[in-house]
């Protein structure tokens, strides 16, 4: 199983909405990893994954590769499950 990263800021509107889907899939055993764009770690690893809007969903296999990804959207819960099953 691989992973989910989220990446968030503060005054985003959207953000809380993606951070949401994130806690359900995190009830459901599934790995998020949230990153806050206002913090250094957060900055650096929006650099590596070229995040330049928010907030931004990246699904990834367990070889870290990029199965799907939003940016400045938010999919719904049944999107991302369905990347995941795949």
């Amino acid at each position: 199983m691989g992973s989910i990263k989220i990446f968030t800021k503060r005054e985003c509107p959207k953000c809380p909405a993606a951070k949401e889907i994130g806690d359900i899939l995190q009830q459901k055993g599934q790995q998020v990893q949230y990153y806050d764009l206002e913090t250094p770690q957060g900055l650096a690893e929006a650099a590596f994954y070229s995040v330049l809007s928010t907030p931004t969903i990246l699904v990834e296999d367990e070889q870290e590769r990029i199965l799907a990804g939003w940016r400045g959207a938010v999919p719904t819960l049944q999107e991302i499950q369905g990347i995941l099953r795949a």
